[in-house]
């Protein structure tokens, strides 16, 4: 059974819906069997493998065929993304399926959906607002990711900790749990944080983060990057300047999301940690939308997805094909 298939069992067992066979089936709608009409709001799809796979497993469930009409809109600017909104509830779609792009500044046109009758569903990303303002919250825990990583990064037992630390989209849910934990033990720890820069998800960025301390002849040990594409673009840094990386070498590089091709860096043992992020939210939200459609009451407000840490010294092949995305 592959990852995504497992994923999909455990939303029907945790939600307690009760759907016949899989979860992708046609949900129906009360009005005379019409198509559900979903606006659908995510980061750019470019952003990284993780959002890659994510938009993918969107587009690839609400389908005609599977009783949705959806059209969909892509920003990394939370002012964009609002924008969007207010132009799906003008376009009256039954549901509005998010993923925002910052936590703050949303009340006031989740207020205007709640008004027109707009149904709310969170996913990936948590916002600062009322949970009466959305219907559900399909998410990771964010925090709980950093917390992991961190303690692992602390059961190293390293003789002393010199960390560039790499950040995402600032105000990001994401950002937020995995700079959270961090900053939180290296100033319980009197842990050195040579660098804290925002690359915002970006390969390149990072590069040139990493490449501006090595020029800096600062001393580092740790690179902390908060997403899969900046670790490889810390690691691009690192190999011009013949820097080891790596188990047992000169610099421990973690990263987060759990592509398939940064598993593979971590089975090489050229990565030392990465943090699963799980993308497949897809199913999740159809369970809920079929559960509202035929009005019941969902039984949890906030579905937090099960995910786990991987260590290049224990991680398998299996591991890899099993949660490599």
């Amino acid at each position: 059974m592959n990852f995504k298939k497992i994923l999909s069992f455990v939303a029907a067992t945790t939600l307690c819906f009760s759907l016949a066979g899989c979860t992708k089936a046609p949900a129906n709608s009360g009005n005379n069997g019409d198509l559900i009409k979903v606006g659908i709001i995510n980061n750019d799809p470019n952003e990284s493998g993780y959002r890659t796979a994510n938009d993918k497993d969107m587009k690839e469930t609400f389908t005609k065929e599977n009783g949705f009409d959806a059209s969909f809109a892509y920003s990394l600017k939370n002012d964009e993304q609002i924008g969007y909104a207010q132009k799906f509830i003008q376009d009256e779609v039954d549901y509005l399926l998010l993923s925002a792009a910052d936590t703050a500044g949303w009340d006031s046109v989740l207020k205007d959906a709640q008004a027109a009758g707009v149904k709310v569903i969170l996913f990936d990303r948590t916002i600062d607002a009322d949970d009466s303002l959305y219907e559900a919250s399909i998410v990771s825990d964010m925090a709980k990711e950093g917390e992991t990583a961190v303690s692992w990064l602390e059961s190293q037992n390293l003789p002393e900790y010199n960390i560039i630390h790499i950040q995402g989209v600032m105000g990001s849910a994401a950002q937020k749990g995995r700079s959270g934990a961090l900053t939180d033990t290296a100033k319980a720890k009197g842990w050195n944080i040579v660098t804290q820069q925002t690359a915002e998800w970006n390969a390149e960025k990072a590069q040139q983060i990493v490449q501006s301390v090595i020029d800096s002849g600062k001393s580092f040990n740790v690179i902390y990057a908060e997403n899969d594409d900046m670790a490889k673009g810390a690691v691009a840094a690192l190999d011009k300047a013949n820097i080891s990386h790596g188990v047992g070498k000169d610099v421990i590089v973690m990263g987060f999301d759990c592509n398939k091709w940064a598993l593979e860096e971590l089975l090489k043992k050229n990565w030392n940690y990465d943090g699963q992020c799980n993308p497949f939210q897809a199913d999740y939200i159809v369970d809920i939308i079929n559960k509202l459609e035929k009005g019941e009451k969902l039984e949890q407000k906030v579905v937090v997805m099960d995910e786990k840490g991987f260590d290049a010294a224990t991680i398998t092949q299996d591991d890899v094909n099993n949660y490599g995305i």
